[in-house]
């Protein structure tokens, strides 16, 4: 492990500490230009704020919007508007005796419902009587396995990871085992076999849940996981059982160093700052305090687009019609508006990926300090976790900068292709069939559009594998960037089989400790539904989705920030390479525990 070291990357630190200063004063011109009521009150569609005093729509707090889904498009990162049609509610709808007395009605809310929709369900359709509550047990509770486990691998690594691997094959046979018994309970239910196809898009997944064919394509995949997973574990055994005592020496490592589980906990304080300071200043200039107004008459002497303060000097245009068109301004911020939302958006994945490659040159450097130690534990530095921290922030913040720079450009580049598909399909849905050559070309870019996304996905995840073993190296051995990155790459190139048995193989005994997790906490989440009735007092829900993916999702999240250290401490054990630089001889001894080393030399042995 490198004890001298200098400054890398230079020129890079100089500009990444420019572009923060910029990015501060983005910024400060967004706060100036931009709306503070965006950030309290919601809008719709037309441009008005909902719940706001003072105006028609106060008692109308709500925005609800048509398909929730279309929000989750990473699109909208660039224009920030969920593409969906967004309207206000009303806390409580008030009395309309003009309603039949079955209180039923044509809701003219749902573009997508052509029946009666009664005044109750549609209340219980928009509001989730789901406690707050439930969300932060199931959170608790996946922390708390989480830590559990990895104290437990301490101790117990072999038994615990064969239960982890167990566990996982019983939790998919469950899921078969349910899959098929809810099918066989639809069978002589009427209307279930109708297909996917034939029900088409909704939101609502109770929908598809009563029909066979869902349960049948759950089934399979769940059959085709369970055999995967089945067929790994016999093929990898003898490599499993490496892994499994390289797991066990991280752990060893790891109770040396308690404070790197941690650590993730500064990274999610890290990207919560940048996430908060990117959303206000994305929202603030997004909402100005001008609004332009669309008529719809077609009377020469009236204009197609005017400020609303300007409306009284067009009184003579009788019969138009006002129509909100777009929030904006004639000024040169104005124009420039959509380059300031995408700088915004390019800084933030930088910061956001310099926070990931801090983590991980900082655990990588606690992770060596441990594997140089002669003397286990007594050669080990105090705090070797903030010396690591403060080695990575005086020496090395332009080489995390140059490499989290690359991974946002190309972040950039895929949401800027999603931003370009989805317009394309928009052209594609409204374009004329009498212009079919038009519709061809516009069939090609949409392939050539999905041809670069999957190329660029395929290149993030190559950048960011490559940069992950860059900051391992620069953590060891205080080298710049390129240098790091090119000794990593042809080290693992030197090491192919042992970079496939210890560190493939253990990402997927991690991976599976991950499913056991958030799985176990998606089983037990169902008691809080209706689904297993053990639990009673549960509030009858709409969507019993939305809550139990929701925890199961973040449940995963929390699972993965922990085993990430892990992950990093296997990587920086392996990269370490004191096999090619020492041969055990007393000239040059080895400092790996004889452990490690018998692993290390059993691994590139094992085919």
């Amino acid at each position: 492990m490198c004890l001298f070291r200098k400054c890398t990357d230079v020129i890079c630190c100089l500009v990444f500490f420019i572009v923060i200063f910029l990015y501060l004063a983005l910024g400060v011109i967004a706060w100036l230009h931009g709306d503070p009521k965006k950030l309290i009150h919601p809008t719709n569609s037309y441009g008005q704020f909902c719940g706001q005093k003072g105006t028609h729509n106060f008692n109308k707090p709500i925005l609800f919007y048509f398909n929730i889904l279309k929000c989750t498009n990473p699109a909208i990162l660039i224009n920030l508007q969920c593409p969906t049609t967004q309207v206000l509610l009303f806390r409580s709808v008030p009395n309309r005796p003009e309603l039949p007395p079955s209180n039923c009605f044509y809701c003219g809310i749902l573009q997508y419902v052509a029946y009666p929709v009664c005044l109750c369900s549609f209340v219980s359709f928009i509001y989730c009587k789901c406690p707050i509550k439930h969300f932060l047990i199931g959170l608790l509770m996946s922390l708390a396995v989480s830590l559990v486990f990895i104290i437990l691998l301490r101790f117990t690594a072999g038994l615990l990871l064969w239960i982890t691997i167990a566990s996982v094959v019983l939790l998919l046979a469950y899921g078969i085992w349910f899959c098929f018994t809810e099918f066989s309970l639809l069978k002589e239910k009427p209307g279930s076999d109708v297909s996917i196809v034939e029900v088409g898009f909704h939101t609502d997944l109770q929908v598809y849940l009563q029909l066979r064919q869902t349960w049948i394509l759950m089934l399979v995949c769940l059959g085709v996981a369970e055999a995967s997973i089945t067929l790994m574990l016999i093929s990898l055994r003898r490599r499993i059982q490496v892994a499994i005592a390289l797991l066990r020496e991280a752990s060893k490592a790891i109770s040396h160093i308690t404070s790197t589980l941690f650590y993730p906990l500064i990274t999610f304080l890290m990207l919560t700052i940048c996430l908060l300071y990117w959303a206000v200043t994305a929202v603030y200039p997004s909402v100005l305090t001008t609004n332009y107004i669309e008529q719809t008459h077609t009377a020469p002497e009236c204009l197609a687009f005017f400020n609303r303060s300007d409306i009284s000097k067009y009184e003579l245009c009788q019969g138009s019609q006002c129509l909100f068109a777009f929030y904006g301004g004639e000024t040169s911020y104005h124009r420039y508006v959509f380059w300031f939302q995408l700088s915004n958006l390019l800084l933030f994945f930088w910061l956001v990926n310099f926070s990931l490659a801090l983590e991980q040159c900082s655990l990588a450097g606690a992770f060596a300090s441990y594997y140089w130690s002669s003397k286990k534990p007594c050669d080990i530095p105090s705090c070797p976790l903030f010396l690591s921290f403060f080695r990575a922030i005086r020496y090395h913040t332009g080489s995390l900068a140059f490499g989290a720079l690359i991974v946002s450009v190309v972040q950039l580049i895929k949401i800027v292709l999603q931003y370009m598909d989805q317009k394309l399909r928009v052209i594609s849905l409204n374009t004329d069939f009498g212009f079919l050559h038009a519709g061809l070309n516009n069939s090609l870019s949409r392939f050539i559009a999905r041809c670069l996304k999957c190329c660029f996905w395929c290149l993030e995840k190559l950048i960011c594998y490559m940069n992950h073993n860059a900051y391992i190296m620069m953590a060891i051995y205080g080298k710049s960037f390129c240098t790091s990155a090119r000794e990593a790459f042809f080290l693992l190139m030197r090491n192919v089989v042992r970079v496939f048995v210890l560190d493939r193989v253990t990402d997927f005994l991690l991976f599976l400790g991950k499913l056991l997790v958030s799985g176990g906490i998606g089983v037990l989440g169902l008691f809080l539904s209706r689904h297993i009735p053990y639990v009673q007092e549960v509030p009858d829900l709409n969507f019993h989705w939305v809550p139990l993916l929701t925890v199961v999702a973040i449940s995963y999240l929390i699972a993965h920030a922990f085993f990430s250290v892990y992950a990093t401490c296997v990587d920086t054990l392996f990269l370490c390479d004191e096999l090619e630089r020492n041969d055990g001889s007393p000239e040059k001894p080895f400092i790996m525990s004889p452990e490690l080393h018998r692993i290390l030399g059993k691994s590139s042995r094992v085919h």
